[in-house]
């Protein structure tokens, strides 16, 4: 049998009308909008908190990654796929991809294989235009800030020095992250330092995603702290009356979209933020219109349990007033390897050895996720270079633990390679799930919020606070912004803010470099070790192996 792509298994797919998904669901044809015949808007009076309270919520999150990912939005859909198989009414609920990644390192993030979501082109691509739509939000605002420094008229006397608000751009573009704006002259503005961020890291992006309802958007998006006056009085996006024009354009944003799966299962796929320097989780919406409309929701949280989990548990879940189930931690061979000490060469080579180091970085996770009173199933993402003696060892060791260890083969067989992982998830489900709890209260000190984090999340011994974050707690004490929730900006590639240290790290402590404000989303980012919020391309970036053709057909995405 020859090799097929992500993107030819999913063209050569079939697509049913969106329609026709919707039905699944019970939502009529005329509550849909429609963007063409495959992907459509869901209006926000579908939701219904008396269905969300008695609908099971599951949430997929992994180990600590190798760079590629070790495939949780592809467990994510082939749970979903399986759920259905067994018998049980199932909607995957995900972010969107972002397009930084997909011509960046990682490639698209529409599932593969056999378990994905489509169609992969447009999702992975310009989707419905919610990114766009949070790009101009957030950029319009740039704009209004840096006309009232050149303003003679309604001029709020801000501070150019102290303006915290930076522009944003879907895109990995190192180049971007320190610029100076306003050259050219007095009519070009006023000189100043700026810089961009990647769009899934604006704080547009995290208020969308924690946005209860419309009104709601508009009020967060007042509440942007963008900087002070020369009298040292703060400044809001509010002050300038921006919040209602930035609303507008998110006005069809705000609306989760429906699409299918390759088994034709609804997917509803909406909002995008990273988990390594934002919440890292779909909006509260769309994961309450999956409640709304389903017995139960899959849904993922990005990167390790240390980032998209934490975040989803601790912000996201403690806001919202979800309940959790059950949570699945993908974990591949390769990546037991890796954090047994192979190198990226060694990562296809069989050691049961290095796996069994590398097992103890899944222990923390398994811990970390009981911590929440929540009890986690293992999914081992299956790879042809996985041997049979590493996964029994796994499956062994996890059930020392007591804990269900399942080999999923979603990428390979979809629905039918997952129903023992579904199978498994129902049954913590439906017989051992437990009441969820956050690990700390908003309302604690910021100090205490942060080092808890460290402590019980991460393995560290404690956190040292920079100069500037020092400057930065005093400031948000000011503000009286305290009682914000924690959304740590910290490496992926390990519990530690050191990317070298991998495994299960003992004796470190975190060091926070400064802290910055999202007033609109209610977080307070402490910013790690050398994280920043700019990624840039890899030496040979994925767009390279991307072609389209005269008919539009596309290849090398991924």
């Amino acid at each position: 049998m020859s090799y097929q792509s992500d993107i030819e298994i999913a063209q050569a797919k079939s697509l049913v009308h969106i329609r026709e998904i919707a039905a699944k669901l019970n939502v009529a044809e005329d509550n849909l909008e429609m963007y063409g015949k495959y992907k459509a808007k869901l209006p926000l009076d579908l939701i219904d908190e008396e269905k969300i309270a008695k609908n099971n919520l599951v949430l997929v999150t992994a180990l600590t990654p190798t760079p590629a990912g070790e495939g949780k939005t592809t467990v994510s859909i082939g749970l979903t796929e399986g759920l259905n198989k067994i018998g049980k009414q199932a909607t995957v609920v995900l972010r969107e991809p972002s397009l930084g990644p997909v011509f960046g390192i990682k490639g698209g993030a529409a599932g593969g294989g056999h378990s994905q979501v489509v169609p992969m082109e447009d999702i992975n691509l310009h989707f419905t235009g919610d990114f766009n739509a949070v790009e101009k939000a957030n950029n319009l605002l740039s704009a209004l800030i840096d006309n009232n420094l050149q303003s003679k008229v309604n001029n709020l006397n801000i501070d150019p020095r102290t303006i915290l608000w930076k522009r944003v751009i879907d895109m990995n573009d190192r180049a971007l992250r320190d610029i100076t704006i306003g050259l050219g002259g007095t009519a070009n503005g006023i000189p100043r330092q700026d810089g961009f961020n990647i769009t899934p890291a604006s704080e547009v992006m995290a208020i969308l995603c924690m946005a209860t309802s419309f009104d709601n958007l508009k009020e967060r998006l007042g509440n942007i702290f963008i900087g002070f006056t020369f009298d040292k009085k703060p400044v809001f996006a509010r002050d300038l009356n921006a919040e209602n024009a930035m609303a507008i354009l998110l006005k069809d944003a705000i609306k989760p979209n429906l699409v299918q799966t390759l088994e034709e299962n609804p997917a509803i796929i909406h909002g995008g933020p990273f988990a390594n320097i934002a919440q890292g989780t779909n909006t509260v919406l769309a994961t309450k219109m999956g409640l709304s409309l389903s017995d139960y929701v899959v849904t993922e949280a990005g990167f390790g349990a240390d980032l998209g989990a934490e975040k989803f548990l601790n912000i996201k879940s403690a806001f919202a007033g979800l309940n959790p189930k059950c949570v699945v931690l993908v974990a591949t061979i390769r990546a037991l390897r890796h954090h047994g000490g192979a190198a990226k060469e060694e990562y296809n080579t069989a050691s049961v050895e290095r796996v069994k180091e590398g097992f103890k970085n899944l222990e923390k996770h398994i811990e970390n996720i009981r911590k929440f009173n929540i009890e986690p199933v293992v999914a081992i993402n299956s790879f042809i270079s996985d041997s049979e003696e590493e996964v029994q060892f796994i499956k062994d060791a996890c059930a020392d633990l007591g804990v269900h260890a399942v080999l999923s083969e979603g990428w390979a067989k979809g629905g039918e390679g997952t129903k023992e992982l579904a199978a498994a998830v129902a049954d913590v489900v439906e017989n051992k799930a437990t009441q969820f709890k956050p690990l700390y209260d908003w309302s604690s000190p910021v100090k205490e919020k942060i080092e808890t984090i460290a402590r019980e999340v991460y393995g560290a011994e404690g956190v040292i606070y920079d100069k500037k974050a020092q400057l930065n707690l005093r400031r948000i004490d000011r503000l009286g912004f305290n009682d914000f929730a924690i959304c740590m900006a910290k490496t992926q590639k390990s519990f530690s803010d050191d990317d070298k240290l991998i495994g299960r790290p003992t004796g470190f402590k975190v060091t926070v470099r400064e802290i910055e404000i999202a007033a609109g989303a209610q977080f307070i980012i402490p910013i790690l070790g050398k994280m920043m919020r700019m990624p840039g391309l890899p030496g040979k970036p994925a767009s390279e192996g991307m072609t389209i053709d005269n008919n539009g057909v596309i290849s090398g995405l991924s």
